[in-house]
């Protein structure tokens, strides 16, 4: 995933300070570009992450999204966050054309993933994948395209027996919010990393932002990785090789492929994506790892630049990703 570098300075201003803390069961991280700023700008991305949290886990029970599910079929009231969530999950399918699939809430159920993936199995390096799915589900309307939202009415129908996940949005959706919010309210820079999912906002750094990209968001300097600069929007990496854990004998993890139902068997263990938002870097990388090999050229023809690394550790760069 991407991470802030720990091996090379964020910028060489003196007034650029940062501080990391635990959320949404991974590593966050804010950086601001005042050091009189950074108190609140904790507390600005504390609130969206435990906005977004209540809001959107399927692992609570009081959350929002988890009412919303038991109640499918039915035309629900949903609040404005949840509404925009939804809103951009759906369009990160269209915009992914159904690789990244926010209705998969069953599939990762069925796979182990039950609760916070901490509290699962570890992966065992001598367990095998899963078994290729006999019959892909090539045919199918698929339910994402079947979600109905009424933005003026602010309520959502879910189709019936359909369970939502949004991983692959919403913690990405939370780093943007808070980045923006924290550019607005204290007139500075401002990067938010979630998992390594990283947002920014307002008038960067000097020289801009440098982030370090690997397979882990809490990969260490030594690592194999690459360090990189952004001015502003989004970076983010999705990984096969991170989120994993042991189910039924067979190790897991959290890129379902909306076809098979199952953990995607990609030729990419890690893809990173730059891209003008934080959602949109991570519906990019995550729908490229579910693409598998024309991920590539969707990317190039999108203008996305990305980094995409097989699983012998080739690297393949596209649309201007610097190398």
């Amino acid at each position: 995933m991407v991470a802030l570098s720990r091996s090379v300075p964020l910028a060489p201003s003196p007034r650029l300070v940062s501080v990391s803390f635990e959320a949404l069961g991974s590593s966050a991280t804010v950086a601001v570009t005042d050091d009189a700023a950074l108190a609140q700008a904790l507390e600005l991305a504390r609130a969206e992450v435990h906005a977004i949290d209540a809001a959107a886990s399927r692992f609570r029970g009081d959350s929002e999204i988890e009412r919303l599910c038991a109640q499918a079929g039915e035309r629900v009231a949903v609040s404005p966050l949840l509404l925009e969530a939804i809103t951009v999950a759906v369009r990160a399918a269209q915009l992914s054309e159904g690789a990244v699939d926010p209705t998969l809430g069953s599939e990762l159920i069925a796979a182990g993933y039950d609760r916070d993936w901490r509290e699962l199995a570890p992966a065992v390096p001598t367990a095998p994948e899963p078994p290729r799915p006999r019959v892909l589900r090539l045919n199918r309307l698929p339910a994402w395209s079947l979600i109905e939202v009424d933005r003026k009415k602010r309520t959502v129908r879910l189709p019936v027996g359909v369970r939502l996940d949004l991983g692959a949005t919403a913690k990405a959706l939370a780093a943007d919010r808070a980045a923006r919010t924290i550019a607005e309210a204290l007139g500075c820079g401002a990067l938010v990393s979630l998992g390594g999912d990283v947002a920014t906002a307002g008038e960067p750094p000097g020289g801009g932002w440098s982030v370090r990209v690997s397979d882990s968001h809490r990969a260490a300097p030594g690592e194999p990785g690459q360090t990189i600069a952004i001015g502003r929007g989004g970076l983010a990496t999705s990984s096969s090789t991170t989120r994993r854990w042991l189910h039924q004998g067979f190790n897991m993890h959290h890129i379902i492929d909306p076809r098979s139902g199952a953990p995607a068997r990609s030729v990419w263990r890690t893809v990173s994506v730059s891209a003008a938002s934080c959602v949109d870097a991570n519906t990019a990388s995550t729908g490229a790892i579910v693409m598998g090999r024309r991920a590539a050229a969707w990317l190039e023809r999108s203008g996305l630049p990305a980094r995409l690394v097989d699983h012998d550790g080739q690297i393949e760069t596209v649309a201007g990703w610097p190398t």
